[in-house]
């Protein structure tokens, strides 16, 4: 597909010395390694771990790679094949594994793996893509190195904040994730699992990988969801990110800068507790569906700034992202148009293959919001200066519904303080003068703006509008490369502006809440702007950096400390073990009932995100947490209530469902059996029960009852 007029010429000629060939496999074999030694130390069978590498491997990675190479043209180098490769056949997985479980075969997604490799071994025509193109860019091995640090923090990141704990301290969504790829395994197409018949307005295709991996290789959806699955998506999004920072800025040190600044430069702290986030990308496993989506929009970002002829390879990848992380989609679009209009003044005449994307993107997009959520919003809506009311919140110490009607002038200045914190970090795009109108960059500049206006613009109860700006960070990190490599940065003044924002973070201002935030900001504003006033564009672009060090650098060691609190167990320590015997004890249509709905945190009256049950049994279940729930986050008004404290929808059924547990009679029994198609009670230790039901589980802490009649 061709749609960009200009692409910077290879960095390194095909004359390279013989020892770059292999000069990225050390790093990246070490890493490997190194994952192979963590998963082991973190309870992960070998068995599982070499089932799982060869599935993601030959049954995910090839095949990909394979029809990267023939659908797409192929890349640069054997990196970008293989991890934009491994995007595509995630995407093929996910769309073969819906119809093939929706048929009740679920190991008919094997089919296309099987089928490519195949045709690619034996139709003569296809087997050079084994080889890919006949001549490949290769990886300097400093870039290797680097990206390999990038991807070993990430590993001891994810090994002392998940692997490290107990199952029963993790986390408070890992339970949900586990429910949905327990309900994406035995139903198609799927429902919320914790309340019985509720749609799952929801991103749910990560969840067909994993329950696809687990029925090829028999490794249990809690290993998954807890340890391996998120691993690969995330070492793979790294490389994407260096790939398409070389792309567009021409050479592989903007790549390898592109992938230090989305990852490891953020917003500037300068009081303690109030940060005005641009969002790290610190969210691989607590949110699998944006890792997901991220790493299936990258290619499709590379496919629109590049000159591969990949139609097939975008409108497959898009679909996918209508049910991965269809936040992504709204993005591409804006990103789109931006480029439309531009180019179309500058050209004076449509630009064709741009309005195709836009058309495709525009289809998915509608597919997405009237197929797979159903008209659904999951609580998101328009809420000018949501985000920065949480903040007051915090600053002012306010609460609901207190903070619904805070005014707006407060909200206004810390939005400016906000994104002027945006600038700090991605202030590099001033520096790319007449760059900003190629296309390649229109693109990224649009999808920036477009996640930053989100942010300001929406309002979600769990702050998830925020998603929006976390989806746009690695394309506007890109961009701010593209525009510091355009220019001669002194970057002696980013030491100065670190050392500002240190004491700037120190000094305390009279006032109240208001002055002592703003007015650290104000003061380094004021010497940006100074500089830029002056003309020394590149001078203020490093100051700005320099602001954000001090917090960065914080940031980053935090995240690889030795965890100091002890953990708390929020989840029995017999419930895996009950969960498990129910599963293997029971059909995967029959229902179960639980008096378990709210998790135990203090302070709070409930906390109704309670999963673990329907995560460990792999069951439907008749009432158990509905804090994600459609129901729950429509009825949820922003800074009015808070969504854990929006009761059951549905009363009657909740009545019916306790009712049995505090005071089990044998008609309140029957009826749940009758009216609910109950089968299963699973609670704690409760002997009433036993008068009713028969005991079929117990221990310590747990307990599983069978409803013999209906």
């Amino acid at each position: 597909m061709t749609i960009t007029s200009a692409d910077p010429a290879s960095a390194h000629p095909r004359g390279s010395t013989g020892r770059r060939i292999g000069s990225g496999w050390l790093p990246a074999g070490l890493v490997g390694m190194a994952a192979v030694v963590v998963f082991l130390w973190c309870g992960v069978s070998p068995r599982d771990l070499a089932a799982f590498a060869a599935y993601v491997g030959i049954g995910v990675a090839l095949p990909g790679t394979l029809l990267w190479r023939a659908l797409a043209g192929g890349g640069r180098s054997v990196a970008e094949d293989v991890t934009a490769g491994l995007a595509l056949g995630y995407a093929v997985e996910v769309l073969a594994y819906i119809p093939a479980r929706a048929a009740g075969l679920p190991l008919l997604v094997l089919v296309p793996p099987v089928a490519v490799i195949g045709a690619f071994a034996c139709v003569p025509g296809l087997r050079r893509h084994w080889r890919g193109a006949a001549v490949k860019e290769r990886m300097p091995g400093w870039c290797a190195w680097v990206l390999a640090g990038v991807v070993g923090y990430l590993i001891t990141w994810s090994a002392l904040s998940l692997y490290r704990v107990p199952i029963t301290s993790a986390y408070v969504d890992m339970p949900y994730h586990l429910a949905l790829v327990g309900e994406a395994k035995h139903h198609m197409p799927p429902t919320l699992p914790s309340v019985l018949g509720e749609r799952l307005s929801y991103h749910w295709f990560v969840y067909a990988d994993m329950a696809a991996t687990s029925w090829v290789t028999g490794i249990e959806p809690v290993t998954l969801v807890y340890r391996l699955s998120t691993l690969p998506m995330t070492a793979a999004l790294v490389v994407l990110v260096a790939v398409l920072g070389r792309r567009v800025g021409g050479c592989w040190a903007a790549g390898a800068a592109a992938a230090g600044v989305t990852y490891f430069l953020f917003s500037p702290v300068l009081q303690e507790g109030v940060v005005f986030t641009s969002r790290s990308m610190f969210t691989a496993w607590a949110s699998p569906t944006q890792t997901f989506g991220a790493l299936l929009f990258a290619p499709v970002v590379l496919l629109l700034v590049g000159r591969s002829r990949g139609w097939a390879a975008l409108i497959v990848l898009l679909l996918t992202l209508t049910g991965a992380k269809a936040t992504f989609l709204p993005l591409l679009l804006a990103g789109l148009a931006v480029v439309v209009a531009v180019r179309w003044v500058v050209e004076r005449r449509p630009p064709g293959a741009w309005l195709a994307a836009a058309g495709i993107t525009l289809v998915c997009l509608l597919i997405a919001q009237f197929v797979v959520f159903g008209r659904g919003a999951q609580g998101m809506d328009i809420a000018p200066f949501a985000t920065m009311r949480v903040l007051w919140g915090k600053v002012a110490d306010l609460g609901m519904p207190e903070l619904a009607s805070v005014s707006p002038l407060p909200l206004a200045v810390l939005t400016v303080v906000h994104l002027f914190c945006l600038v700090c970090v991605w202030g590099g795009v001033a520096g790319l003068g007449r760059r900003a109108l190629e296309p390649p960059l229109l693109l990224l500049l649009g999808m920036g703006a477009a996640g930053v206006g989100a942010a300001v613009v929406l309002g979600h109860p769990a702050e998830s509008q925020l998603y929006f700006l976390e989806g746009a960070r690695p394309y506007l990190s890109i961009a701010a490369v593209c525009g510091i490599m355009a220019r001669r940065v002194p970057w002696a003044w980013a030491g100065l502006g670190a050392g500002a924002a240190g004491l700037a973070a120190q000094t305390e201002v009279l006032g109240g809440p208001l002055e002592r935030v703003v007015a650290p900001y104000a003061v380094l504003a004021i010497g940006a702007a100074a500089l830029w006033w002056r003309g020394t564009v590149p001078a203020a672009v490093a100051l700005l950096a320099g602001y954000a060090v001090p917090a960065s650098a914080r940031e980053v060691v935090v995240h690889v400390s030795p965890e100091q609190e002890e953990q708390v167990r929020l989840i029995p320590e017999g419930a895996l073990e009950a969960g498990r015997w129910l599963r293997d004890h029971s059909s995967p249509d029959d229902v179960v009932a639980t008096d378990l709905h709210c998790r135990p945190v203090p302070g709070r009256t409930c906390d109704s995100r309670h999963f673990w049950v329907s995560g460990f049994t792999e069951r439907r279940v008749l009432v158990e947490g509905w804090g994600y729930a459609e129901s729950t986050l429509s009825r949820t008004r922003l800074f009015v209530n808070s969504y854990l404290r929006v009761p059951f929808a549905d009363q009657a059924r909740l009545a019916a469902n306790d009712a049995v547990f505090a005071a089990p009679t044998a008609d309140n029994v029957r009826r749940l059996a009758r009216e609910y198609g109950v089968r299963w009670l699973f609670t704690g230790p409760n002997p009433e029960l036993a008068k009713f039901a028969r005991l079929r589980f117990r221990n310590a802490t747990s307990s599983v009852y069978e409803l013999t009649s209906r």
